[in-house]
């Protein structure tokens, strides 16, 4: 029987033009990340499902995660997100490192999770933290450097819309208005992260459930139900919105406005399922009607590193993964036209292979992408394939050529041929490679 050709589901293969897709991606996102200031890391795929057991959720725990036993009977998994691998690291190294610390890779991520639309088993995620920031600025910084990411590929802000919560005020509502246990508190925050999902009546049968009898007596899940309808900070009860943590998120809205972010809403029922958040949430909403759902997010988690036996860091970071940010760009019309590699395909003419190396090399020193095609190759032939890989230059090299030292450049765009020497026709694709870019 014959195997499939056929990736792991879930998974993808990356054939040129796919790769050189991920590559513009990632290219852009190391771009504006660096502007900022940051470093880029990286640690195993592989970490003991320990790591993930404390913070990250049930869900991808028990649900989502590869896990496997080594040959030393190690439970193992495959990394299903980056942020517990990189607060072991800097936990390793806690007392050695300078802080603020801005940090940011691009890992590749795996959940066992049903594969659909922009969601997949295997992706890439830029991963941004920055760790040793108390204060709101760090949230700041964060957004600031999502919402930079975003533009860069040409995005506008009608495009996207980011949205934020409180978790403080969240924890508040809960356990101080609504009397609340750390269960009942834990389960709600659950099912609010799931109420978009959800038919209204379900939900709140669903809410009815969690509190007690003598809890929906007094009226709290009607209260809660009511909040959760409020789309403005400025809806909330007065002594609600006096509350620190509503103070705050009131601010820094306020300041993200001001940092020319203008699409900055507040969203109450904002929750984000991962147990290690602790104060500001944020997610970022595609605005297209085709696609009108979160495409990723963060925080503020204060504790994950101290989980590690060292003093906690207060840190801020959000996950982009490339599947929705992909989707989100071919939405919008912001994918590019990416051309191939190479600069320029070599054909040589006649008997001549041997003798063309040093112009060849020469092109090479001096900087492009040469791509050669085989010795007796049929010219019509080899042009096409230059064609159709998406290569806008071909220089013939013939026997004339070597003696004069002024060879046939053709522009495959243009089909316009003009004869020139070896520094010039690099001169001529160096300048059209900047055009292009």
């Amino acid at each position: 029987m014959a195997l499939s050709t056929q990736p792991y589901k879930g998974a993808r293969d990356f054939y040129p033009e796919d790769r050189r897709l991920q590559k513009y991606l990632f290219s852009k996102m190391r771009t504006v990340t660096e502007r900022f200031g940051y470093e880029e890391y990286d640690a195993p795929i592989l970490e003991p499902i320990e790591l993930y057991m404390a913070k990250t959720g049930d869900e991808i725990v028990h649900e989502q995660t590869y896990v496997f036993q080594d040959r030393g009977g190690r439970t193992v998994t495959l990394r299903p997100e980056m942020t517990p691998s990189v607060s072991r690291m800097v936990a390793a190294k806690r007392q050695e490192l300078q802080y603020p610390l801005r940090w940011y890779s691009i890992p590749n991520l795996w959940r066992y999770e049903r594969p659909q639309h922009g969601r997949l088993r295997e992706h890439w995620q830029l991963n941004v933290d920055i760790f040793g920031v108390k204060d709101a600025s760090a949230e700041i910084e964060i957004i600031q450097i999502a919402d930079a990411i975003l533009r860069e590929f040409g995005a506008t802000p009608d495009m996207y819309t980011i949205r934020l919560n409180s978790r403080k005020m969240m924890d508040f509502i809960m356990r101080e208005d609504l009397k609340l246990s750390d269960v009942q508190a834990h389960t709600l925050s659950r099912l609010i992260d799931r109420r978009a999902k959800m038919p209204a009546d379900a939900f709140a049968a669903a809410v009815d459930a969690i509190f007690t009898p003598s809890q929906r007596d007094t009226g709290n899940s009607d209260r809660l139900l009511e909040l959760l309808d409020m789309t403005r900070i400025e809806q909330l009860p007065e002594a609600l919105q006096r509350q620190p943590a509503t103070q705050e998120l009131k601010e820094l809205m306020a300041t993200l406005e001001q940092s020319r972010i203008p699409n900055v809403i507040f969203d109450i029922t904002l929750m984000r399922g991962l147990d290690y958040y602790t104060d500001i949430v944020f997610e970022v909403y595609d605005n297209h009607p085709d696609n009108n759902r979160s495409m990723f997010g963060g925080g503020r988690y204060d504790g994950l590193v101290g989980l590690f036996g060292v003093d906690p860091l207060p840190t801020v970071g959000f996950g982009m993964g490339d599947v929705t940010l992909r989707t989100f760009l071919e939405g919008h019309g912001l994918l590019p036209n990416l051309r191939s590699e190479t600069d320029v395909y070599v054909i040589t003419i006649g008997q001549v292979y041997q003798q063309a190396q040093a112009a060849i090399q020469e092109m090479r020193e001096l900087g492009l992408n040469v791509a050669v095609a085989p010795a007796g190759s049929k010219t019509d032939k080899q042009i096409k394939i230059a064609h159709k890989k998406g290569i806008h230059y071909v220089l013939f090299i013939g026997q004339k050529e070597l003696e004069k030292q002024q060879y046939t450049l053709r522009n495959l765009l243009t089909s316009q041929e003009e004869q020139h020497s070896i520094a010039r026709i690099v001169s001529i694709i160096r300048d059209y490679r900047t055009t292009e870019a």
